[in-house]
């Protein structure tokens, strides 16, 4: 899907439930979109997360709340019409220079948004080389902030976005001997949306979550978990259209045998395939999951994807021992980085960003 316009084009991509836009700047001269400089962005943070939107059934209302209780305003509530219906917008400042714009799409009918135009065509001919992928839905959105400045953006979504801690862990839990962090989840009402704040911690070497932060310059989305019920079979077709991922050395799945075996734990998937495919297991007392992260979609070691499949784990899988049990280099980084399942190792690409818009539905 894309629009018209001459100073900006959008293009709008779907699996599942996930909604990708990704928008760049047309013309040499300045273009401004949602308050923000586009080639500005750019320079400062290279190809990154924008804006972060949430379906809502009330817009105005979400917008006024949140204004109230002290965010700051970047769109007010505007409607927005075609011949599909109308959708009414609005757009507040969260963390650095990310945005969250609350989407209230009611019985519109259109292919994305008011003056979006679906694309016709060819089939992807990537479908010829391999099966459809079964990514499904966005499963949290990683947020990295400088050290000390977890808490205050914590406090800012209990405050203005009414979510709560969900989850925490600080970097006695998660650490090598030479990387750190401390995160903490926060949700929704429903524990629907699931947005963690990762901040550095002291260790020997810079770490990972300290290295996005000065390479990203300031506080921005880290990652997007992509969840599906086949991992298996992502992974692979991924990696046939040319995804690169993370690689796992082969003590890792040593160490994880034991341990499932000493937790009693049974995973369904084959551990060998899941070894073949470097996807990494974590577990608790609930059930187990499995991820894997790509390598960073563009040369700065900034903004990466994760695919995540969950078995009866809703939230953290509580096993530590596989936060801290590797610790990996990044080909593009000088920085011992911390392997932490769900949402520290780095990873990367296969096109680059301009600006993201995330639906997340509430």
């Amino acid at each position: 899907m894309q629009t018209g316009s001459r100073d900006v084009v959008t293009h709008v991509v779907r699996m599942g439930s996930i909604l990708f836009a990704f928008s760049s700047q047309l013309n040499p001269g300045a273009t401004t979109v949602l308050g923000d400089e586009i080639g500005a962005h750019l320079t400062k943070h290279g190809d990154g997360v924008k804006d972060v939107a949430f379906a809502v059934a009330d817009c105005r209302a979400m917008y006024e709340a949140a204004v109230k209780r002290g965010a700051t305003s970047v769109l007010e509530p505007t409607e927005s019409s075609d011949e599909f219906g109308s959708v009414v917008t609005a757009t507040i400042r969260t963390y650095g220079d990310t945005l969250h714009s609350f989407v209230q799409r009611g019985s519109y009918s259109g292919p994305f948004l008011p003056g979006y135009r679906a694309v016709t065509g060819p089939a992807d001919p990537l479908l010829s080389i391999t099966p459809a992928i079964g990514l499904e839905r966005i499963d949290h959105i990683v947020g990295n902030m400088p050290d000390k400045g977890m808490l205050p953006t914590v406090e800012w979504y209990e405050r203005v976005m009414q979510f709560h801690r969900f989850w925490s862990v600080d970097d006695s839990q998660i650490h090598t001997e030479y990387s750190s962090l401390r995160s903490v989840v926060m949700a929704d009402y429903d524990e629907v949306v699931k947005m963690p704040i990762n901040e550095p911690a002291k260790g020997l070497r810079k770490s990972q979550i300290q290295e996005y932060v000065d390479y990203y310059a300031g506080s921005g989305v880290q990652h997007i978990a992509l969840a599906t019920h086949d991992i298996l079979h992502a992974i692979t077709h991924l990696r046939a259209r040319g995804v690169e991922f993370l690689r796992v050395p082969d003590t890792y799945y040593e160490a994880l045998r034991a341990r499932l075996a000493a937790g009693g734990v049974a995973v369904k998937e084959d551990l060998a395939e899941v070894q073949r495919l470097n996807i990494l297991v974590d577990f608790d007392d609930r059930g187990y999951l499995l991820q894997l992260f790509t390598k960073p979609l563009q040369d700065r070691p900034t903004v990466f994807l994760e695919v995540i499949q969950r078995e009866g784990v809703r939230g953290r899988a509580a096993a530590c021992e596989n936060r801290r049990s590797i610790e990996v280099r990044l080909p593009s980084s000088r920085s011992a980085c911390l392997f932490a399942p769900l949402h520290t190792p780095p990873c990367a690409a296969v096109q680059r960003l301009r600006r993201w818009q995330l639906q997340v539905p509430v």
